[in-house]
């Protein structure tokens, strides 16, 4: 089955990542992407999408460019005090489904970023760089667009710090959820690959030393619901 047949159908994608069918299967799940966000999390994605607008903290008349920005809702929350946010997702399905929003779309790959040289203040990529099948492309690629002295903010799931309910999460991630993707998502196998992303995913420190190897500067990271989500922030070199 090729990837584009893939997309009519339920599938995973595989902890690979082949941008095709990673893009593919967010094609299929966008029609009830953030209302499945919303169940998934209990509410709490509204939460980190504000720490993620903080830690970013744009000002007014900057530009920041939200990678892997789905429908468009994180890009929303960046855009407010006079910043311009302009979303960026390698998923056409996605961007169709977040038109309706009063933020400029753009399609494009995190490891090939449609942008110049140093043109925006910052980036943010939320829950997505997991998605990313070169996590260390991308962060060169996001330090290629950005200003100097501008900022880096990954927002991520990443490794609960104390040891009981890290163990409760990781049960939650992979019996809870798949039943509960059943009944709220029109791809429910596309969750059983978050629930392994997510396992295989690197822990905090591992993380910010990802960050520095590609060149950020001042990397730090702050737990978000007992570090079931990582807020990473870099600044690109003045």
């Amino acid at each position: 089955m090729e990837p584009g047949d893939r997309a009519h159908a339920g599938y995973r994608a595989t902890l690979e990542k082949r941008p095709a069918e990673v893009a593919a299967m967010f094609d299929r799940v966008a029609g009830k992407y953030d209302v499945t966000n919303t169940v998934l999390s209990g509410g709490l994605d509204a939460g980190w999408r504000w720490a993620t607008r903080a830690a970013l903290g744009a000002r007014a008349g900057q530009t920041v460019l939200d990678v892997a920005a789905g429908t468009g809702v994180s890009t929303v929350e960046l855009a407010t005090g006079g910043v311009r946010a302009v979303a960026c997702d390698f998923s056409q399905g996605m961007l169709r489904a977040g038109r309706h929003r009063p933020v400029p779309m753009v399609a494009g790959d995190a490891m090939a970023l449609p942008l110049a040289d140093a043109s925006v203040d910052g980036v943010v990529i939320s829950f997505g760089l997991r998605n990313v099948a070169d996590t260390d492309a991308a962060l060169r690629e996001f330090s290629r667009v950005t200003r100097p002295g501008g900022t880096l903010v990954v927002c991520e799931f990443s490794t609960p710090t104390w040891t009981p309910w890290r163990t409760v999460y990781l049960e939650y991630l992979m019996r809870a959820l798949p039943p509960i993707a059943r009944a709220v998502s029109s791809n429910p196998e596309a969750y059983v690959y978050l629930a392994e992303s997510i396992r295989a995913w690197p822990a905090q420190a591992p993380m910010a030393a990802k960050l520095q190897a590609a060149g950020w500067t001042d990397v730090a990271w702050r737990n978000l619901t007992g570090g079931i989500v990582a807020l990473h922030r870099g600044v690109k070199p003045a």
